[in-house]
């Protein structure tokens, strides 16, 4: 089976998705893409994630052409594709509909850095304009918002998109930018949240290049 590897971790991380409320039904989508090969491995439309197969997930080229597979590519395969074709460091793309980040997708609303957290996506999380789902303008509106430096970005009136380097990297953020988007929503409820400033933001985002990263020496 073409990209197995791959497929199977969209199937995974689709179960997850739902495990973790960061979608329901059928909604989201995700891929993860193989840049040497220029091959993606990317979730059916409308299946839901507890009964899809390694097997439904469908493979494409850059272009979107299907490699293999029988059924439909997600209806946001543009915005995909277009990622992969722009980005050349990320490796895979979750989009979501969870509850907080939505709301303030609704309201139109940018997450400050109300908490370093929000480095994972960077200096904060911008939201994408408005444009009708699974269309070229929302494709084109993502990945201007995203840009080079960004791992994150609310979806006017629609939900959250994340990126990474692999398909692990970007489920983390975005389940870290939907805690920091349940935190926004909250402070804003109680007052006047306080946002770090700019010089701190730069302090943790590079602190972030070697989180998590172990060094050499043997562990006792």
């Amino acid at each position: 089976m073409i990209l197995e590897a791959q497929r199977r971790a969209v199937v995974s991380y689709g179960v997850a998705m739902v495990r973790t409320g960061l979608t329901t039904g059928t909604s989201g989508n995700l891929s993860c893409c193989d840049q040497h090969r220029g091959r993606i491995a990317i979730s059916p439309s409308g299946v839901p994630y507890d009964v899809l197969r390694p097997q439904d997930v469908v493979v494409v080229d850059l272009d979107g052409n299907v490699v293999d597979g029988l059924l439909k590519p997600s209806s946001e395969i543009g915005f995909h594709l277009t990622l992969y074709r722009h980005r050349s460091d990320v490796g895979g793309i979750v989009h979501t509909h969870s509850t907080y980040a939505t709301t303030l997708a609704c309201l139109q609303r940018e997450i400050p850095p109300v908490h370093y957290l929000v480095g994972f996506a960077g200096a904060k999380v911008p939201v994408a304009p408005y444009a009708t789902f699974g269309t070229a303008a929302l494709a084109r509106n993502v990945q201007q918002t995203l840009g080079a430096h960004y791992s994150a970005a609310l979806l006017a009136n629609h939900g959250l998109v994340a990126v990474g380097t692999d398909l692990p990297k970007a489920f983390g953020t975005a389940e870290t930018i939907e805690f920091v988007a349940r935190l926004y929503c909250q402070s804003l409820a109680i007052g006047d949240p306080v946002v770090l400033d700019d010089d701190e933001m730069k302090r943790v985002i590079a602190k972030f290049e070697t989180y998590g990263k172990q060094d050499d020496r043997p562990q006792r």
